[in-house]
């Protein structure tokens, strides 16, 4: 089976979702981060997050702390914990994320990223027009137990 690849020009992203092999309530997301690109600080109230690098480099952020992560260098985001990535390199990181629970995270990522191909969000992810923000707002709401964005 081909595996479907999902992209977000906005955070400058490709991801690809399976279940994880060792658990039923896992999710392995793979992504490609292009330099520049990531994702916004957020937490998730129930949601553990283990990253690999598996080429490249990936800063993450974790509560307050900035950490650079090359191949071989895991980093474990705890449930309920601020964090984010960026691509702050010249090429390609290649990382996987095992999400425990997965949740929704599938759906809103693919949702969101959407939304990002349609134009509706600019690259700090804020909408671009009322009904945008109207998509964006129930977006968070029905994924609210499973992110919560945290903007500064």
């Amino acid at each position: 089976m081909e595996q479907k690849i999902v992209e977000d020009p906005v955070l400058k992203q490709r991801l690809a979702f399976r279940p994880s092999d060792d658990d039923g309530e896992a999710l392995i997301v793979e992504m490609w981060v292009e330099p520049g690109g990531g994702v916004p600080p957020h937490v998730h109230p129930a949601m553990e997050e283990r990253f690999e690098v598996l080429s490249g480099e990936l800063s993450l952020l974790s509560g307050r702390k900035w950490t650079v992560a090359g191949p071989g260098e895991p980093v474990v985001v705890p449930a309920r914990t601020r964090h984010a990535y960026r691509n702050s390199g010249s090429g390609v990181a290649h990382a996987i994320c095992r999400a425990a629970p997965g949740l929704t995270l599938q759906e809103f990522l693919e949702e969101a990223a959407a939304m990002a191909r349609a134009g509706r969000v600019t690259r700090n992810g804020l909408p671009r027009s009322p009904r945008a923000a109207l998509q964006a707002l129930s977006l968070a709401f029905r994924h609210r137990k499973m992110v919560i964005m945290r903007w500064v």
